[in-house]
């Protein structure tokens, strides 16, 4: 159907929402360990394991229908150090454009470039960056627009995440295909006010994206949640004792509510530094029980790896999320080979795209994009 460019690919998991219509012709990622795991799923071929600034033309076969890149988000996120695209991760997004622009130049530009990052995006240096991005679209001939899609929408998990979706001028948009401002829920007020602050220029040309809502998500929590994983041990019951002891008491409620449900809870718990009702700092364990898991991240220390507590009836039970769990949330089949290492198949998972959303902009947005750029490019 169409061929793609994955860049900063990680595990290749917007290969794997594309899916089987699509074939891919070049992937790139920095990092080797997670380049071990897109060759196990995929094989040796298309990846080219090292940093972006080394891919040259003579690594990119064919004219790409889309390319499309996850970059670094650690210097864009509300967590990080908010170097934004200055930063030493976040700021490959420049090396990227480069290898854009000499495929342009080279006479082989994308119908489509396709970006994804977090929302803090939007808010990066008073909304600059997400004007850099957006002045770099317009720079190389592409109208963009964006999207905020959170990935409950498909699988339990709260992953709202930012997808910058450009086309290439010349190419014929359906006009099915835009709005004629804001749709509900994928332009956030947060979308709004970042474009209300771009220069005016930008702003006329801005797309607003007509993507359709998906139908109500079948799985919950519990849905996705095993017995007996293999990559993680179930907690010693003084073990889930401490966990609850350091519940404050609302938080604890919500168990003692949670046991009367009647029918089997999953409950995901982070560890937070908070101050007490004299001032001191204490850790605090924090639960939801919204049938949606917290938001996977990148397991930099042992309190940003979730926790998971099961109920049922007065039976509570409590362990890290397994590493098969973090690649469900993320809508990953259990086919997909994960790294051996739970902490590397974490970090693998935290740091991908879900699989879902990048099927439903696939499915809506790209491919009649590009069905209808087919008789133009078979022409020239």
């Amino acid at each position: 159907m169409a061929d793609f460019y994955e860049f900063f690919a990680g595990g290749g998991m917007a290969r794997r929402g594309l899916g089987r219509g699509w074939t891919c012709r070049f992937a790139n990622d920095f990092d080797h360990k997670k380049g071990g795991t897109y060759r196990e799923n995929y094989g040796k071929g298309e990846l080219k394991v090292g940093d972006v600034r080394q891919v040259t033309l003579e690594d990119l076969p064919g004219v790409p229908d889309l390319v499309w890149a996850s970059f670094p988000c650690q210097d864009l996120s509300l967590a990080g150090g908010g170097a934004g695209l200055k930063g030493e991760r976040s700021g490959t997004f420049y090396p990227f454009w480069d290898v854009m622009t000499a495929l342009i130049e080279d006479g082989r530009a994308p119908t489509i470039i396709a970006l994804e990052n977090v929302c803090g995006t939007l808010t990066s240096h008073g909304g600059k960056d997400f004007e850099a991005i957006c002045q770099t679209y317009e720079k190389a001939g592409y109208r963009a627009g964006a999207l905020v899609i959170n990935a409950d929408l498909f699988v339990p998990q709260s992953r709202p995440r930012l997808f910058v979706i450009g086309v290439r001028d010349d190419i014929a948009i359906d006009p099915n295909l835009l709005a004629s401002g804001p749709v509900a829920p994928f332009h956030t007020r947060s979308l709004q006010r970042a474009v209300e602050q771009l220069p005016e220029a930008l702003r006329r040309k801005f797309l607003w994206w007509n993507l359709p809502k998906p139908k109500r998500r079948a799985k919950a929590f519990a849905d996705i949640i095993e017995e007996h994983p293999d990559s993680v041990e179930w907690h010693t019951e003084a073990e889930t004792k401490q966990l609850l002891a350091m519940m404050s008491t609302v938080n604890a409620e919500k168990v003692e509510a949670a046991k009367k449900a009647g029918r089997r809870m999953v409950g995901g718990v982070y560890k937070r530094t908070r101050v007490n009702h004299n001032g001191a700092k204490v850790q605090r364990a924090e639960v939801r029980f919204d049938d949606v898991s917290g938001c996977l991240r990148t397991p930099a220390g042992g309190s940003s790896r979730q926790v998971i507590v099961v109920i049922d009836g007065e039976l509570v039970r409590s362990r890290l999320i397994s590493a098969r769990e973090t690649a469900r949330l993320m809508g990953l089949d259990d086919g997909y080979k994960l790294p051996r290492n739970y902490n590397e198949a974490y970090h693998l998972t935290g740091d991908g795209v879900a699989v879902p959303v990048v099927r439903h902009l696939a499915k809506h947005i790209f491919e009649t994009i590009i069905n209808q750029a087919a008789p133009l490019r078979d022409v020239a």
